[in-house]
């Protein structure tokens, strides 16, 4: 039972990882652009790589070689996206930080007695070294990226089942993410969305209609509270 020194007991709040507990857009942007350069292609400004993140490295690097104005086929675009990831494993963290106020919230929504699930389309295996290189990892009941959930966002079996690997119920817990993918998740699941302002969205954050929009993570725990609250 919550308590008022642990108000969000028994609560799990899940969280994308990718422009939202992290921008990782510099490492992903420098490792689309290694791949480039090992294929004679000149680099895209960053910018316009940041741009291109929020569906995955083989999206990543498909968007990547189309912003140069070449089509990848599918067999060249699988060894591609294997080289990508020998690659971005060895620099995931090299300026992969996390998002202002990250770690002193996750702190809070520790304290204030919730579980906390890391819901992420990336690989499991690529998330986890992550989280352990900026010392994030210490926070999280479970890390589920798409390859450990029964399908990717926005299907709601993966939220239901990130919720349920932290030890939690679907009925009182909280998505918090920063695109279109988390918000279709949340949404089917029925469970409260919140979205940060500053992530990786090709569809303005307002349009996707969250219950709460924060543009600090200072504000995610009294936004948790409240949504928590009304259910």
């Amino acid at each position: 039972m919550p308590s008022e020194a642990q108000p969000l007991a028994g609560a799990v709040i899940a969280f994308d990882l990718d422009g939202t507990l992290v921008d990782s857009a510099p490492d992903l942007v420098g490792t689309l652009n290694h791949i480039l350069a090992e294929e004679g292609i000149a680099p895209l400004p960053f910018d316009q790589g940041r741009s291109l993140i929020g569906h995955g490295a083989r999206r990543l690097l498909q968007r990547g070689f189309e912003a140069q104005g070449l089509e990848v086929a599918p067999e060249a675009l699988e060894v591609l996206w294997l080289r990508f990831i020998d690659h971005y494993n060895l620099h995931s963290a090299d300026l992969t930080r996390p998002f202002p106020g990250v770690p002193e919230s996750l702190e809070a929504l520790r304290a204030a007695g919730a579980r906390l699930a890391v819901c992420t389309n990336k690989l499991t295996r690529l998330s986890t070294p992550i989280l352990e290189a900026l010392d994030l990892a210490r926070h999280f009941d479970a890390v589920i990226g798409a390859d450990l959930a029964p399908a990717p966002k926005p299907d709601p079996r993966h939220l239901q089942f990130a919720i349920q690997a932290a030890g939690g119920d679907i009925r009182r817990a909280v998505m918090v993410g920063d695109a279109g993918t988390d918000a279709g998740a949340a949404r089917a699941a029925g469970t409260p969305l919140v979205l940060v302002s500053f992530g990786y969205t090709e569809v303005p954050v307002r349009d996707l209609d969250p219950d709460r929009l924060i543009d600090h993570f200072d504000d995610l725990l009294p936004a948790c509270l409240e949504l928590l609250l009304r259910r």
